[in-house]
């Protein structure tokens, strides 16, 4: 069964001072935690071990959720000090994800997908890496990501840029939501940190690693600001934003 990790390690630093004294993963949206939309998603969809790294007041996130059991979860938490950005904290947790294909989300975005298909496709490109991306016009600010029309990408933020690309690209952003093949752990740095789309994403395209992406233009928020949490709790109160995994 896939297992998953939720990047919870940021100092929320947008949503001070709400996080001087909160991790921004326990944020109430709506009524809920924030990490709980991502815990209820991946449950939804028979996922039932989650690790999460820890970092800026990681001890009340790991009192808040314990062992998982109140979600039907299995959690194992991955405390990081120094911090050590996204890639760092995913080659961190290495010795809970290793060994089959999993799923990596971040805890300040409520979302709802497919993740059948998401993970169907994965297997079927055999990528090392497989994006969930979707079409913003703003996507350069959540991390531009640029497709052939296999879906292929070919850019992560402009980069590599010396790589001549013979088509037109479609443009994207990142959503943070990632499914990617343990083979990756051998192309990470052991012991420092470093980002995914900044650093290893385009590393691999220039070494001839298959990276795929897939379009999704249904639910996805990020909450990293005052006026995100009222966004998404106006949203989900009027019921505008219909999220799958939670009771009528």
């Amino acid at each position: 069964m896939t297992r998953a990790m939720i990047l919870a390690a940021g100092f929320g630093t947008r949503m001070r001072p709400l996080t001087d004294t909160l991790p921004k993963a326990l944020v109430p949206v709506a009524g809920r935690p924030l990490i709980e939309y991502t815990l209820l998603f991946v449950k939804s969809h028979g996922i039932e071990e989650v690790v999460l790294n820890l970092h800026h007041l990681g001890y009340l996130l790991r009192d808040a959720l314990g062992d998982g059991s109140a979600y039907g979860l299995r959690i194992t938490y991955s405390p990081e000090d120094p911090i050590l950005d996204t890639g760092g904290g995913i080659k961190n947790a290495q010795p809970f994800l290793d060994g089959e294909p999993f799923l990596v989300l971040n805890a300040d975005t409520i979302l709802d997908f497919d993740l059948t298909a998401f993970l169907a496709t994965h297997r079927q490109t055999q990528a090392i890496g497989t994006l969930l991306l979707r079409p913003n016009p703003d996507e350069m600010t959540y991390g531009l990501v640029e497709t052939d029309r296999t879906g292929a990408i070919r850019r992560v933020r402009g980069e590599p840029s010396e790589v001549e690309v013979k088509e037109p690209l479609s443009a994207f952003m990142f959503t943070g939501c990632q499914v990617l093949t343990p083979r990756i752990f051998e192309t990470m740095p052991m012991g420092r940190a470093f980002s995914t789309t900044h650093e290893l994403y385009p590393q691999l395209i220039r070494a001839g690693e298959a990276l795929q992406g897939v379009v999704h233009a249904g639910p996805w928020m990020v909450i990293d600001d005052a006026e995100g949490i009222a966004r998404a709790t106006k949203a989900i109160v009027s019921g505008r934003l219909r999220l799958s995994y939670l009771r009528p």
